[in-house]
């Protein structure tokens, strides 16, 4: 099953939030949005979920459009909590899995797994006011999925959450992309996405920027991080031909260099001056690849 966007634009009066977006994304994959504040993800998302109609163009997922009926075989995890606060965890998400074609038997069956999963089955008698911001994420993921979704859709999945239970969430998603979900999401912590994605999209005022496998797009980009730790000064660093910034750090310096050729011209300057504890050369992260296409940090 492929998800189609085709020449989608969404105006609102004269702003246009999205303008002309065209993307594949193919079964079994997990595609990442990034874009600052208002670049226009969230707006993509109603959009696929057809929650908001486009301006012109089309979204059809395995060629058709998405409709009310094929709503259950889609998950969506927003931004906003949507939960019912003065509801207890068992009875919103037995709901919530009714609403979605489930019987209540199964609904529990796969609460239950799913508490489990994300070490939380203490809640599950709980008003979700009563939880934590992070619990509350978690409940809310697990509304998303509990129906089992071919077509899973979040929207910064792992906002409020700390850092090990970041990694609970992220080996969730990986899981359900292994049992054949197809997943889109977006999130401001741009490791998240070089670590689960495949391929992504970069949107700046509503306009695609960067689209590709995320291997090839940094490959092809260029310029590279080089780290050094020495103990000499590297200050001199800075100025030779082709490094392009430097970062001075208590261990050492980032320098961010031309290409790979270069990395070899400072090997050179640097021997015969001291000894050299490090010298690693890197892709650039996601966020170099961000600045130099929009102009400005993603964060």
């Amino acid at each position: 099953m492929t998800l189609l966007l085709e020449n989608v634009t969404k105006k609102f009066g004269s702003f246009t939030a999205v303008d002309q977006l065209s993307l594949e994304i193919r079964e079994n994959n997990i595609f990442g949005f990034l874009g600052a504040n208002g670049a226009g993800k969230t707006t993509t998302f109603r959009m696929i979920l057809n929650l908001i109609d486009p301006t012109n163009g089309s979204v059809t997922w395995n060629g058709n459009n998405i409709t009310y009926h094929t709503s259950d075989s889609i998950g969506y995890l927003p931004e906003e909590r949507g939960l019912y606060p003065k509801l207890k965890v068992k009875d919103q998400l037995v709901y919530l899995g009714k609403l979605r074609g489930m019987t209540k038997k199964d609904a529990q069956n796969e609460l239950s797994v799913w508490l489990d999963r994300l070490k939380v089955p203490q809640h599950l008698d709980k008003k979700v006011e009563e939880l934590s911001k992070g619990n509350q994420q978690k409940i809310q993921f697990i509304s998303a999925v509990i129906h089992k979704p071919k077509l899973l859709i979040l929207d910064e999945p792992f906002s409020g959450l700390d850092p090990v239970n970041v990694e609970i969430l992220k080996d969730a998603v990986t899981d359900l992309k292994n049992q054949g979900t197809t997943i889109v999401f977006s999130s401001h912590r741009m490791e998240h996405v070089e670590q689960l994605c495949e391929n992504l999209c970069m949107l700046k005022n509503g306009k695609r920027i960067l689209h590709g496998n995320i291997r090839e797009i940094k490959r092809s980009f260029g310029r590279k991080n080089l780290k050094i730790e020495a103990d000499f000064d590297l200050d001199f660093v800075k100025h030779l031909a082709g490094v392009v910034k430097v970062q001075t750090y208590s261990w050492g310096i980032a320098c961010q260099i031309e290409n790979e050729e270069v990395s070899q011209y400072i090997l050179h300057e640097l021997l015969g001056k001291g000894f050299v504890r490090k010298f690693e050369l890197e892709e650039p992260s996601l966020n170099d690849i961000f600045i130099d296409k929009a102009g400005e940090s993603y964060e």
